[in-house]
């Protein structure tokens, strides 16, 4: 065989070896949902070659980012206000109320005693001069809900002062979890994911807004519309409702 049908043949091999496709998406997501997220985006790129590339933040900053033109493909809010920033961009091509979550009370030492959410609850005291961390509560969904619910109780303009802003819910978690703060007020699945914490309480629903993580698909190229059908699997559901989150569709 002549070296042209040698190196022809030899390049057809390759590329039978190949994917016959092999893309990119881009998630921006809230950061509590990076344990599950992470997880899910494995599978995806195992199953299908593509690459998913995710940036977790709080909802508020990656709306901003993105109605300021930032190439997402696909968005996952941790509040429905925080979407509808972004759907007036007119970018939104199909969007869905993904899951649900709970606003809890964790705290970073093992020992500490339940308490019950409400009016009388002595907050400042459990701190024991202390900080409570929260997310930042003008921008990130966990700390508007945390700051909601502490309002609801009549309990906010007493802890103010004490309160430690963190620039995402993840970053709340940390830190209770390393002792920087003695309690603070996450979603039920952020302390699924740190076994340095433990819940002490969580928040009726009644006192706050009800918590929504609204999923869009920004962009219809084929990998965008692959992961956003990836989202609502059965393995996808395994692994949210695993990591305490409650799915809602």
């Amino acid at each position: 065989m002549s070296f042209p049908r040698l190196l022809a043949a030899a390049l057809a091999c390759a590329s039978l070896a190949l994917p016959a496709h092999a893309g990119e998406v881009t998630i921006f997501a809230a950061a509590s949902m990076k344990t599950a997220l992470d997880q899910i985006a494995q599978n995806w790129q195992s199953e299908t070659g593509d690459t998913a590339h995710i940036s977790y933040a709080g909802s508020g900053a990656l709306a901003r980012q993105i109605t300021a033109g930032a190439p997402a493909d696909i968005f996952i809010s941790a509040n429905p206000g925080w979407m509808d920033e972004v759907a007036k961009t007119g970018r939104v091509a199909e969007r869905e109320d993904l899951l649900a979550n709970r606003l809890v009370l964790i705290a970073h030492d093992p020992e500490v005693q339940p308490v019950e959410i409400g009016p009388d609850l002595d907050l400042k005291g459990l701190l024991g001069g202390g900080k409570l961390a929260m997310a930042l509560v003008t921008a990130v969904p966990a700390g508007q809900y945390g700051k909601a619910a502490l309002e609801h109780y009549g309990l906010w303009a007493a802890i103010e002062p004490d309160v430690a802003q963190g620039d995402n819910v993840r970053a709340t978690l940390a830190m209770v979890a390393i002792g920087a703060a003695p309690y603070g007020i996450t979603y039920a699945s952020d302390a699924v994911a740190e076994p340095r914490v433990h819940v002490v309480a969580q928040f009726p629903d009644d006192s706050h807004p009800p918590i929504r993580y609204p999923a869009a698909r920004l962009s219809d190229s084929a990998e965008a519309r692959s992961f956003y059908a990836a989202l609502s699997t059965p393995e996808a559901k395994d692994i949210f409702t695993a990591q305490g989150f409650d799915v809602l569709k």
